[in-house]
């Protein structure tokens, strides 16, 4: 590393709840040089990065007597460099790894690409101070705005999800777009700007065409103005002058203004008026013109919401200054900008507005008399940069009504009805007034955000018509945490509600399950895979496996569940990778399930195991605890208290609240072999609580419980049971100490002649971790069968096998060792060694392709001679 060198690396987007906080976060290792790993010492350092950036705030945010390093001064920049170009956040924190002079830096962004791009501004920015050169914060805070102009949700999207997460609702862009899923599985709805899912692509298809549009609503008595489609520019006179002067002229497709042309009373301007809209659109409408005001009116399904007055583009004269000049006046009010992403749009001063300004005797350098209203565009357009004025208090019953009724007839659920009439107050027919345009996938910016008048609360609207009163979009979310356990208690929990008449999505080490169908396999316990079932229509419940790996990459697939469940936190799952060196680091990581658990949800912890009943402190919703023995401490105060706890007693799981208790024979849980497999017990119970946390009534849990079998199928590499030429042998994927000890007490409890043991050892495991697993063996069985795993994960050739003969010395049973290359080698051999009533244990690595490979010599071995 150079003298006074910034390295940042493994830049990580945490897009969901995660180790540090509940927002969306940029993740980044920065190593400093020994210099910058203190830049208290570095003097005038942090004078010139406030002279840089003046809006900076703390330099230490976390911790104000911390030693300030070039890490610190990344994260604060990075944070209020996003603050100031307009992103709303508030979250930021550095922590130091044990590596010498490396940090964590975690900084929440509200848009993940201008997050990214504020951390390498932000490094760019504390080298430039570093070193005393310039910096040009107004470029970057202006890329900044750009970007997060660029990709944050537009007005209309954006007021309807503010509405739906408001109401609990949640919610998962599907594109860089408008396309968004508001609520879960089964419950889901989706939107694209201002359209929803159930209106029809024939109802779009209908709005966009003007002429069908008109005689469909005037079958159904609105009034419309007279007029039909032309060809040509002598067919538009034509029809000019059948309607009656003066009229309009459009594209009879099209939107937003484009091509409108309107209050034309000579054959030239209807002429024109046909070149200038059929540049848009093959097909053009002539129209009469209907004389009064440009009304735009709401309809959000069956009622009219909000209705605005819209005023096209125009400037008044001073007598002092230009058109030009008033235009540029009027654009510097910085609620204008370009697009939607603003509540007011930039007047436009091109062609268009030019040939408007002769039709009044001005050219763009003329200098209105003071007082003059100069028109520069002949549609109200926001887009084209007009205004409105709300007016949805003043609207007439029945012009509401004919609103609605236009809006239903094209059978739009979001619709955008354009009305020119003298006034609201009055009926239409009253007036000579009707419905000029209807409009799908209207703007609301308009109504949200009125140039004058009160904004009206259209996004409430939009979500009222998607879901009905209580309904939140959800569905039981159950996601499962621990060292051991955690794939058999997903599949149990899956079976139980299945059991219960539901389609359930499911994911674990094994793949991603709905129902019985695999939609993907091999480790789908990160939260891609969870955010798959979530976004899966025919889905009644979820069921998360939810490892260590996914939540360190990229944080939770969900804001929160219903349940959470943690079934244990022991020794030897990866620590020392990914900086979670130590069992408490574990915990603290693993926790992060219990933390955002529902307030109306339940964590369900192991009352045995004191790091998961700690994350007790840290759950919003209610706790259910587990444990065998009903005597422990912690389940005995909890079931005192009259809260709901499950345990063991006299041979049946009972699980209690208050003084009502259910007792289910542990003889009617195949899983636990009548008790006998501890850990299988364990997994009964916090799968049984899981689900009674979800409502699933107790006669099908029992019957659930009785038609769940671990064999190969069910549960591949947990606990697999078969029978070899009268020999018992059991496949496991057990791979960390607190596994093997389980399965070592639990084959204890099994009858045999002689015992071996089949095992490897996975590279990125601690040495520590390795040997152990061999002492624990070295206890119980006579003949070990050492193999090595097809993936040493960065072990040398032979490291890993040294390390298991390592823990093998000192055993106190084991009197045979035999050292073999290859995991299917390792199998044939220990069993061709098998004779009637010895127990062998085989603890697999290729999961699905041992058992397959089991299988195989056990059904040859039942085959004649």
């Amino acid at each position: 590393m150079n003298r006074t060198m910034i390295e940042v690396s493994r830049i990580r987007a945490l897009r969901g709840p995660n180790l540090w906080t509940r927002h969306t976060a940029v993740e980044a290792m920065v190593r400093c040089s020994p210099e910058l790993d203190d830049l208290d010492s570095q003097t005038g350092f942090e004078a010139r990065l406030r002279k840089l950036f003046p809006a900076l705030g703390n330099l230490r945010s976390n911790d104000s007597k911390v030693r300030l390093s070039m890490a610190h001064a990344i994260e604060a920049t990075t944070l209020h460099l996003q603050s100031a170009a307009g992103c709303p956040v508030t979250f930021s924190r550095t922590t130091a790894t044990p590596e010498e002079r490396l940090y964590q830096v975690v900084v929440q962004y509200s848009e993940e690409a201008v997050g990214k791009r504020a951390l390498a501004l932000a490094q760019v920015l504390c080298e430039a101070a570093l070193h005393d050169r310039d910096f040009d914060l107004d470029a970057a805070l202006a890329e900044l705005r750009e970007l997060d102009e660029d990709l944050r949700l537009g007005p209309s999207t954006g007021s309807i999800v503010d509405a739906a997460v408001a109401r609990g609702i949640p919610f998962r862009r599907l594109t860089e777009g408008s396309l968004v899923q508001l609520g879960w599985g089964r419950k889901q709805r989706r939107i694209q700007a201002a359209e929803i899912d159930r209106t029809s692509a024939i109802a779009e298809s209908i709005a966009q065409d003007k002429d069908l549009t008109k005689k469909l609503l005037s079958a159904v008595g609105v009034p419309v103005p007279l007029g039909r489609p032309v060809t040509t520019p002598e067919e538009a006179w034509q029809v000019a002058q059948e309607v009656g002067l003066p009229v309009v002229v459009k594209p009879r497709d099209g939107s937003q203004g484009k091509g409108v042309a309107v209050n034309l009373t000579t054959r030239e301007a209807v002429e024109a008026g046909f070149h200038a809209a059929v540049v848009f659109e093959k097909g053009v409408m002539v129209e009469r013109f209907l004389p009064g005001s440009d009304y735009r009116l709401l309809v959000v399904g069956d009622r009219l919401v909000a209705a605005a007055r819209r005023e096209p583009p125009l400037v008044t004269g001073d007598g002092v200054h230009t058109v030009r000049e008033l235009v540029d006046q009027v654009n510097a009010d910085p609620r204008r900008g370009e697009g939607h992403a603003t509540s007011l749009t930039k007047i436009r001063f091109d062609d268009i507005a030019l040939a408007r300004l002769r039709e009044q005797g001005f050219e763009a350098d003329s200098v209105p008399p003071k007082g003059a209203r100069v028109i520069l565009r002949n549609n109200a357009n926001l887009s084209t940069g007009g205004t409105a004025t709300d007016v949805t208090d003043d609207v007439h019953p029945e012009v509401a009504a004919r609103a609605v009724a236009a809006a239903q007839m094209i059978g739009l659920d979001i619709c955008g009805v354009d009305v020119v009439c003298e006034s609201v107050l009055q009926p239409l027919e009253v007036q000579g007034g009707g419905v000029v345009e209807v409009n799908a996938a209207p703007g609301l910016r308009m109504h949200l955000s009125p140039s004058y008048g009160k904004g009206r609360d259209i996004g409430n609207a939009v979500v009222d018509t998607l879901f009905g009163t209580g309904e939140d979009g959800r569905i039981p979310v159950i996601a499962v945490t621990g060292t051991n356990g955690k794939t058999t208690t997903v599949r149990l929990t899956s079976h139980l509600l299945r059991t219960n008449q539901m389609v359930v999505g499911m994911t674990n080490t094994d793949g991603v399950y709905i129902n019985d169908y695999l939609m993907d396999s091999g480790d789908c316990s990160g939260p891609r895979s969870a955010r798959n079932v979530l976004s899966h229509p025919d889905v009644d419940a979820a069921v998360l496996e939810t490892a260590r790996g996914g939540m360190l990459r990229e944080g939770l697939a969900f804001d929160r569940c219903q349940v959470a469940v943690v079934t244990n936190i022991g020794n030897g799952d990866h620590l020392g990778l990914n900086y979670i060196t130590t069992v408490e680091d574990l915990a603290v990581l693993k926790r992060v399930i219990v933390q955002n658990v529902a307030p109306s949800g339940m964590a369900v912890l192991n009352a045995a195991d004191p790091m998961v009943v700690a994350m007790a402190a840290n759950n919003p919703g209610q706790v259910t605890f587990f444990a065998q023995d009903p005597q422990n401490p912690v389940l005995a105060t909890h079931r005192a208290q009259g809260k709901r706890v499950v345990f063991v007693e006299n041979q049946h799981i009972v699980a209690m609240e208050g003084a009502q208790s259910v007792r289910i024979p542990l003889a009617e849980i195949p899983l636990t072999r009548n008790g006998a497999l501890g850990f299988q017990v364990d997994n009964a119970m916090a799968a049984i609580a899981a689900v009674w946390a979800v409502g699933v009534p107790w006669a099908t849990i029992c019957k659930g419980l009785a038609t769940f079998v671990s064999d190969a199928q069910a549960v591949p590499g947990r606990f697999n049971v078969f029978d070899y030429r009268g020999a018992t042998v059991i496949a496991d994927y057990g791979h960390n100490p607190d596994a093997i000890q389980a399965l070592v007490q639990a084959v204890s409890n099994m009858p045999a002649e002689r015992r071996s043991v089949v095992i490897s050892g996975a590279g990125d495991r601690r040495d520590e971790d390795i040997t152990e697993q061999t002492r624990i063996l070295g206890q119980a069985f006579d003949t070990v069968f050492l193999y090595q795993d097809a993936c040493q994960r960065g072990r040398a050739d032979g490291e890993v096998l040294a390390l298991l003969r390592q823990g093998l010395q000192g055993a106190t049973r084991t009197r045979r060792v035999a050292e073999i290359h290859g995991e299917f080698l390792a199998i044939d051999q220990a069993l061709a060694d098998l004779q009637s009533g010895d127990l062998c244990l085989i603890l697999i690595d290729q999961v699905d392709e041992a058992l397959a490979h089991i299988a195989q010599r056990v059904e040859a071995s039942r085959q004649p001679a």
